[in-house]
C-alpha cells in the first residue's frame, strides 16, 4: 500500500488487527522512533494486560526510545505540539489514552478541551507522527454505563484526531484500506 505525502497519520483497527504491527512497519526505516506509550499499567493482578505490554516492549528495537504519559492525559499533547521535525513519533494507542483520560484520579477534568488540545498538537505536529487507535463505531453499543462512555470519548477523539491527520488507515485482519485521502479510483 501506497501512503506517500503524509506527515501525520491515523492507523485505525480492532483488536487483534495487526494495527500496531502496520503502524510500527511504517517508522520502521526512520533514523530514530519516540515511542510514546499511552496505557496505564494493569498492576500485579492482571498479568494479561502485562504480557500484552510486554509483547509491545519485545517488538520495539533498542535503537527507539520510549516516552510514557499514562500519569496525566494532558502530557501527550504537550510531547507532540513540542515534537521537532527531524523526530518519527509513534503513539500507541489512544484506546489507552482514552482509558486514562477517563479514570477517576483525573477528574473532574475538562475532557473536550484535552481532546481538543490533542487534535490540535496533531494538525499542527511538525515531526513524522503515527497514531495508533482501537475502532470502535463497527462494535456493539456496550450494556454499561463505563463502556459507553469509553467508547463515546475514543469515538470523538478518533474523529478528531482523524480530522486533524494527513492520513488514515483501517487495518482489519491484518489488511490496510486506505480511508484518507481516498484511495484513487482505478484507471
Amino acid at each position: 500500500m501506497s501512503l506517500d505525502g503524509w506527515n501525520t497519520l491515523l492507523v485505525l483497527g480492532g483488536i487483534r488487527s495487526g494495527k500496531s504491527e502496520f503502524a510500527e512497519a511504517l517508522v520502521a526505516d526512520a533514523v530514530s522512533v519516540r515511542y510514546v506509550a499511552t496505557a496505564a499499567g494493569g498492576g500485579d493482578d492482571d498479568a494479561e494486560w502485562a504480557a500484552r505490554i510486554a509483547a509491545h516492549r519485545e517488538r520495539r528495537p533498542e535503537t527507539w526510545s520510549t516516552e510514557e504519559t499514562a500519569d496525566d492525559p494532558r502530557r501527550l499533547a504537550d510531547v507532540i505540539a513540542h515534537a521537532r521535525p527531524d523526530e518519527t513519533l509513534l503513539v500507541d494507542d489512544l484506546g489507552g489514552w482514552v482509558t486514562v483520560l477517563l479514570d477517576p484520579a483525573h477528574q473532574p477534568a475538562d475532557d473536550t478541551v484535552t481532546v481538543a488540545e490533542l487534535a490540535a498538537a496533531v494538525r499542527d505536529c511538525p515531526a513524522r507522527l503515527v497514531l495508533v487507535s482501537p475502532e470502535v463505531g463497527l462494535s456493539l453499543v456496550p450494556t454499561t454505563p463505563l463502556g459507553r462512555a469509553f467508547t463515546d470519548a475514543l469515538g470523538a477523539v478518533n474523529r478528531a484526531v482523524a480530522d486533524a491527520c494527513d492520513a488514515v488507515v483501517l487495518v482489519v485482519a491484518g489488511q490496510p484500506v486506505r480511508l484518507k485521502p481516498a484511495a484513487p479510483e482505478p484507471a
